[in-house]
């Protein structure tokens, strides 16, 4: 019958449960001593050896439990074995032996960054103040862990001497406008040289140069050399731009002149061929009838004199008289009549020449006779 079953007499201390009273406290420990003694040999003595491999059990159970770690994924975890390098583990459940094994766990995905600021020394002798960033990783957390003492002091230092040593290289313009990306990007280059040098396991990602201007006791001096270098580019810009609106001017007004040229050209080149070819005409026509061609082309020639002439004057061979014709005036009348004709302006001017020519006629006519008598 159990000891809780209705009607049990005893309890698990071997006690009767018809007892009222509490159950005896030395009995108890009395029969786990007892139980204790399958160890030993019964004696005093023994009963404390029975007692070790139990302990011995619980020491080697707590030692494999605090051998049991977790790498978290963006971590490594660097294992040294009695102070020398065993090997590096990834992310997960591990376990090593405690004491004998000790481990340093590196967060390797993380981006870390590093900033300074410093006065130094450009190649054209000027001093300016750069502040920059650096943005790293770990690339091997062996090589960041065992190969130098202090990597962020190393990092910091490869930093300054990566830093003066590429401004040392570069003027003033470059480093604090307009070759700022490229003072950054040989700086990068130049620290993860140093830094493989040195197998730090730091992997740079970015240098960035946040601010980079001359010393405060000569900013005035260098906002009036800024200021003089924005009125040079601002003249040149004029320069350019009026370059460009009077350039194209002036090939244009160099190409109309040649035009006009050759077209002055080509038009004196047919005139001349013109005339050439009416002179051969007319010579043949003069041969041909030498008094019809001579008073023609004296005829023509009074004409085209007369039609430039309002008004002419004509000497006569008898002395002081002067004969006076109003063109001007025969060609207003000649243009009343035209209104009864059709003339047009040829017909008036060969008319009003053929009365000139007749009126000259008369006169040479009188001055004959008058010599006769």
């Amino acid at each position: 019958m159990a000891w809780n079953e209705p009607g049990g007499g005893k309890d698990p201390w071997g006690g009767n449960r018809n007892d009222q009273g509490p159950p005896d406290i030395d009995e108890a420990l009395k029969k786990l001593k007892e139980k204790f003694s399958m160890f030993g040999s019964g004696s005093g003595g023994g009963s404390i050896k029975g007692l070790l491999p139990m302990a011995l059990v619980v020491m080697l159970v707590l030692w494999g439990l605090l051998g049991v770690y977790q790498v978290d994924e963006k971590e490594q975890a660097v294992i040294l074995r009695l102070g020398k390098y065993h090997e590096t583990v990834g992310s997960g459940l591990h376990w090593n032996p405690p004491l004998m094994d000790s481990r340093t766990t590196i967060g390797v995905t993380e981006e870390r960054q590093y900033s300074t600021r410093g006065l130094m020394l450009t190649q054209d002798e000027n001093i300016v103040e750069v502040a920059l960033s650096v943005q790293y990783n770990i690339a091997s957390a062996k090589d960041f862990v065992l190969s130098i003492r202090s990597p962020e002091l190393s990092l910091q230092q490869a930093t300054d001497s990566a830093l003066r040593h590429v401004v040392g290289s570069t003027g003033l313009d470059g480093v604090i406008s307009t070759g700022r990306e490229q003072v950054a990007t040989s700086t990068a280059e130049k620290l993860q040289e140093l830094l493989d040098l040195y197998s730090s396991g730091i992997n740079v990602v970015k240098i960035n140069i946040e601010d980079a201007k001359p010393p405060n006791e000569v900013k005035a001096a260098y906002d009036d050399v800024i200021k003089a270098r924005e009125d040079l580019e601002r003249l040149v810009n004029e320069a350019q731009a009026y370059s460009n609106g009077i350039i194209p001017e002036a090939r244009g007004e160099a190409q109309r002149l040649r035009e006009e040229a050759q077209a002055y050209l080509s038009q004196v080149v047919s005139k001349s061929q013109g005339e050439a070819h009416r002179f051969v005409k007319l010579l043949t026509e003069y041969r041909k009838a030498p008094e019809v061609t001579r008073k023609r082309l004296y005829i023509d020639a009074i004409e085209q004199v007369m039609t430039n002439s309002t008004k002419i004057l004509v000497d006569t061979e008898s002395g002081n008289n002067m004969l006076y014709l109003p063109l001007d005036k025969l060609v207003q009348q000649g243009g009343g009549s035209s209104s009864r004709g059709a003339e047009n302006n040829n017909q008036l001017i060969e008319r009003v020449a053929n009365q000139v020519i007749e009126k000259l006629q008369r006169n040479s006519n009188q001055i004959q006779s008058e010599r006769r008598r």
